[in-house]
C-alpha cells in the first residue's frame, strides 16, 4: 500500500485527472489531499468527480473550514471527532454561499451548490496521521509522518493545536517571523499545503526531511503535485493554462 497525497488542487480538475492516471494507483493504494479544494480555479465540481472515483480522502484547509464554518458545520476538535450530523437538506443557495477564505467566490451553478456541501461533510478533519490511515508505512528512513493544510507551532502535536493552526499558520511571532517550518526539529515527517511555491518548500534537518510543502501553485501556472512519503517519490502535472488560472 501507497499512500500519495496531493497538494492544493483549488478547481484544477483537468490537472488533478491527469495526476491520478500519472499515479496509476493500486488497488491498495490510497489518494490523500491536504485541502483548498476547490477556490479560485475553473472546475470545483470536476474535483469533487475525480476525487470521488478516486475513493479519495482529505483534509480541511482553510477555504473549506470558512464555508462550513458559516453553515455550522465546522468541526472545533482538530482531528474532527465532533463532527455534527450529516446535514443534506440546505435549500436554495447560490455561489456566493459557498465563498471561501477572503470571500473568494466558488464557481459553481446554483444547483451543485448543495452537492458540495454534502461533499465537503466527508472530510477527516485537520490533520491525518500515518498512524490513523490502515497499512499505512513509515518513511524510508523509519520515522512517522503526518498532513496539515497549512503548518502547525513547532513542538506542539497537531491534537494539540487549534484548527485556525492547522489550516492558516504560516508564519510564527517573534523576531524576525520566520515561516513556521523553518523552526520545526522533528522528529516526524510533516506534509502541508497553504503556501505556495513553484518549488516544493524542503525544511532538511541533520540530513532528514523533516517539513514539505506541497503546493506547488498550480492554479497560479505551476504544477498540481502528488508526494508519496512511503516511497520518497513525485508525481507532476503542469498547469494546462497558461499562467494559470488565478491572480494571486
Amino acid at each position: 500500500m501507497t499512500h500519495w497525497i496531493i497538494g492544493d488542487i483549488h478547481g484544477c480538475a483537468l490537472e488533478l485527472a491527469q495526476l491520478v492516471r500519472q499515479i496509476n494507483l493500486g488497488p491498495e493504494d490510497q489518494l490523500l489531499s491536504v485541502g483548498d479544494l476547490f477556490h479560485r480555479g475553473p472546475d470545483p465540481m470536476g474535483v469533487i468527480e475525480v476525487l470521488s472515483k478516486s475513493n479519495a480522502r482529505f483534509i480541511l484547509g482553510n477555504h473549506e473550514a470558512k464555508v462550513l464554518e458559516r453553515f455550522d458545520l465546522a468541526p472545533a476538535k482538530s482531528d474532527g471527532s465532533d463532527r455534527v450530523e450529516l446535514r443534506e437538506d440546505f435549500g436554495a443557495l447560490l455561489p456566493e454561499d459557498l465563498a471561501g477564505d477572503g470571500r473568494r467566490a466558488l464557481l459553481v451553478e446554483p444547483e451543485d451548490c448543495s452537492a458540495v456541501l454534502r461533499f465537503l461533510q466527508q472530510h477527516d478533519g485537520y490533520y491525518l496521521e500515518q498512524g490513523q490511515l490502515p497499512g499505512a508505512k513509515p518513511t524510508p528512513d523509519g520515522r512517522s509522518w503526518c498532513l496539515v493544510h497549512a503548518g502547525l507551532t513547532p513542538g506542539v502535536h497537531p491534537a494539540d493545536s487549534s484548527p485556525v493552526e492547522l489550516h492558516s499558520i504560516r508564519r510564527l511571532e517573534g523576531r524576525g517571523r520566520p515561516w513556521w517550518y523553518e523552526v520545526y526539529q522533528g522528529p516526524n515527517l510533516v506534509i502541508f499545503g497553504h503556501t505556495p511555491s513553484k518549488v516544493p518548500r524542503r525544511r532538511m534537518v541533520d540530513g532528514l526531511l523533516m517539513a514539505l510543502g506541497i503546493d506547488t501553485a498550480c492554479v497560479y501556472g505551476g504544477s498540481l503535485s502528488a508526494y508519496a512519503p512511503e516511497l520518497d517519490e513525485w508525481q507532476h502535472v503542469p498547469c494546462q493554462k497558461s499562467g494559470g488560472y488565478a491572480q494571486q
